[in-house]
């Protein structure tokens, strides 16, 4: 597998993750917080790329894999949304285990 394909996996990856963790922050907006139905509708939109992304990895990829990959991408990003967005400072053990899951990632 060359660089343009590992960082192409990457980008997808982080994509699918943005779109996941925002749409389902904007459903949690409109259900939780009592936001307005269209940004509960503007987050399903998003989930639903969020279940398209996956598809563009390559092609001799299978589901389970690229799934298991995404999910150590998704904690980190978990992470640093809940810092940004929600101003929750992870804790060193937070760090370590998206570092560990990352590490998964890279041999799957």
């Amino acid at each position: 597998m060359d660089f343009s394909t590992i960082a192409r996996s990457v980008l997808l990856f982080v994509l699918a993750g943005i779109c996941e963790i925002g749409g389902g922050y904007l459903v949690w907006l409109w259900l939780r917080e009592g936001r307005a139905v269209w940004i509960g509708l503007l987050g399903g939109l998003i989930l639903f790329l969020y279940g398209v992304l996956p598809t563009l990895q390559p092609k001799d990829a299978s589901f389970g894999r690229v799934y298991a990959a995404y999910g150590g991408v998704f904690f980190a990003l978990a992470l640093a949304w809940g810092w940004g967005v929600g101003g929750v400072r992870p804790h060193r053990y937070d760090l370590i285990g998206a570092v560990i899951a990352l590490a998964g990632v890279g041999v799957i």
